[in-house]
């Protein structure tokens, strides 16, 4: 098994315009964490997701669907009584999209660090309560986001718990920031990501996100603030820039790469999308200037269509980009 993820996963609704107004509406699902695991397995990589869902319908259904999409839920919890999360996509204009959260007291935030032991243990063969045993093999990445923690303290226990699993066994750590103003506030996220972002081997995050991974007072410039990272022990950060692409900074120096020209469609997660491409090309072995071209290249996908992964390629799709226009092959 390559990368092990877990966090909520949500049935996702969208509608084709104000919801006030009634009409149809899209099923599906979605969650940062399982939008990544489906993006790797579509690109040949082992992948386990494990999270909570309602023992409901709808958390049949993110379970099918992840199956579908070649992923490992052999660890996924079902709780009891909680249902699982809902999300509505309302568009109201053309650039805009609202979104509107049902997760208070969803399977997903009841996620514990048992569920976290239990689930590595079907994933990798260890007794159930411990991380691994002699006949288990590890993880080669553990993936997280600033998302789960921000769900509830227990979610929070999980993902503390899964980082630690990853630390003790060398498992290298991706965590993507994620900030989301909903959950949580600027200063709840920086006391949970000042301490992880030193143990994450490849850290990932918008320009504007990296502040919350260090102390109060760090300078405003973007490449400062990297290396501040870096110095505090982050592998490499990788910084997302959106229309004007990418940049990751490693020891070794600044590598940047312009974003790939598609029509925007959907913009909803094409994070989650560049986060696939890089670690797939990191699994791959590839050096950073090839990580970050594949990201781009799979972001640009996801905003080129419509939904939070249906859109991600796979591993023969990734040339149907030209590599200089952007235009399709056809």
């Amino acid at each position: 098994m390559s990368v092990f993820t877990f966090g909520e996963t949500m049935v996702a609704l969208r509608g084709s315009g104000p919801l006030k107004l009634g009409g149809t509406m899209a099923v599906s699902v979605a969650g940062a964490e399982s939008n990544v695991a489906i993006g790797l397995a579509r690109l040949g990589h082992p992948v386990h997701w494990a999270g909570s869902v309602g023992a409901d319908e709808a958390g049949e259904l993110v379970l099918r669907t992840l199956r579908a999409e070649g992923v490992d839920v052999s660890g996924a919890a079902r709780a009891g009584d909680a249902p699982t999360g809902l999300i509505l996509f309302e568009p109201r204009l053309p650039e805009v999209t609202r979104v509107h959260y049902y997760r208070a007291g969803s399977a997903g935030s009841l996620v514990s660090a048992d569920d976290v032991d239990r689930a590595f243990g079907a994933a990798f063969g260890a007794d159930p309560g411990t991380a691994f045993d002699a006949a288990g093999e590890p993880p080669r990445v553990l993936h997280l986001t600033g998302i789960t923690p921000a769900l509830s303290p227990a979610a929070r226990a999980a993902a503390e718990r899964a980082l630690e699993l990853a630390c003790e066994h060398s498992v290298l750590v991706s965590l993507d920031v994620n900030y989301r103003s909903r959950l949580w506030s600027t200063q709840q996220a920086s006391a949970v990501l000042r301490s992880w972002a030193p143990r994450a081997d490849v850290l990932i995050a918008s320009d504007d996100e990296l502040p919350l991974c260090l102390p109060d007072g760090s300078p405003d410039d973007t490449a400062l603030l990297a290396r501040a990272l870096l110095d505090a022990g982050a592998g490499e950060v990788v910084v997302k820039l959106g229309a004007a692409g990418a940049t990751a900074y490693t020891s070794g120096g600044k590598r940047h790469c312009p974003a790939r020209p598609v029509r925007s469609v959907d913009p909803v997660g094409a994070g989650d999308a560049f986060v696939a491409g890089y670690l797939s090309a990191l699994l791959d072995g590839a050096d950073t200037a090839s990580r970050l071209h594949r990201a781009v290249t799979t972001g640009a996908f996801a905003v080129a269509t419509p939904g939070d992964w249906e859109g991600a390629p796979t591993r023969a799709e990734l040339g149907l980009l030209a590599a200089d226009s952007g235009t399709v092959v056809r």
